[in-house]
């Protein structure tokens, strides 16, 4: 199968956080890694990349679906309901019936449509055996959903690699660079085109920190990265809220 057009949906997983170009223009991440191969195998190949950080299922679906669906691609990406796992008045139910009925219509377009199972983040970050679980229904969803649409399916829950710390940016909740790469390399797989090597290779484990250490960095992390986030629960606010989808439009890849 060779596709054309590739429209990413979500959140800051697909915007790319936290894998920044080198020139500093913004992030890169796993969608623009695929879309750099996809675009090697067919000449014409245009890309568009709708996802913004901080969007709840319910925004991707409003805001990002339609737009997608009006470019009529071969191939989408759709990866929503991290952020809403987060929140306290999580109802699962009601996300799983919605992203089953959104997936069934970006099926309907005539795109290929990749869909993700989470991987595990709750071993890093407070209140894990409230996600954990929350991850792991959706993870069951996204696979009845994928089997009863046709849909490709990629399992990150499935990869161990995950656990390594190095995969992961320093705020414990989006993916480094080596993590992007690992990632654009199982969708590339699941769509039976060849990644570069490199972006599977084992990455070392993390230095072993003291009791110390780890606590400081704790703390650290705790100051700078979930304090913003409790401070913009309380107050309504969202890290996406200025933000405007990096690639709006479907454009050739340079």
């Amino acid at each position: 199968m060779r596709w054309r057009s590739f429209v990413a949906l979500g959140d800051s997983f697909t915007e790319g956080m936290d894998d920044r170009y080198e020139d500093g223009r913004g992030y890169r991440g796993w969608a623009d890694l695929v879309a750099g191969q996809l675009a090697l195998r067919e000449k014409d190949f245009r890309y568009a990349n709708l996802a913004i950080r901080g969007r709840l299922f319910p925004r991707v679906v409003e805001e990002q679906v339609p737009a997608a669906l009006a470019m009529e691609p071969d191939l989408i990406t759709f990866a929503a309901g991290g952020n809403d796992a987060l929140r306290r008045g999580f109802q699962p139910e009601v996300l799983i019936e919605n992203f089953d009925n959104t997936v069934r219509d970006l099926r309907a377009g005539g795109a290929d449509v990749v869909l993700f199972r989470w991987a595990d983040v709750t071993d890093r970050l407070p209140g894990g055996r409230i996600v954990g679980p929350r991850v792991e229904m959706m993870n069951r969803a996204v696979s009845a959903t994928g089997e009863r649409h046709g849909a490709y399916v990629v399992d990150l829950w499935g990869d161990d690699a995950f656990r390594n710390t190095r995969l992961w940016s320093t705020d414990r909740l989006h993916l480094s660079a080596a993590g992007h790469r690992r990632v654009a390399a199982h969708v590339l797989e699941a769509l039976g085109v060849t990644a570069e090597p490199s972006w599977l290779a084992a990455v070392p484990p993390p230095e072993k920190l003291s009791w110390t250490r780890a606590r400081a960095a704790d703390a650290r992390w705790a100051t700078q990265h979930l304090a913003p986030w409790i401070k913009r629960r309380l107050t309504g606010r969202s890290s996406g809220d200025l933000v405007q989808p990096k690639r709006p439009a479907l454009e050739p890849v340079t």
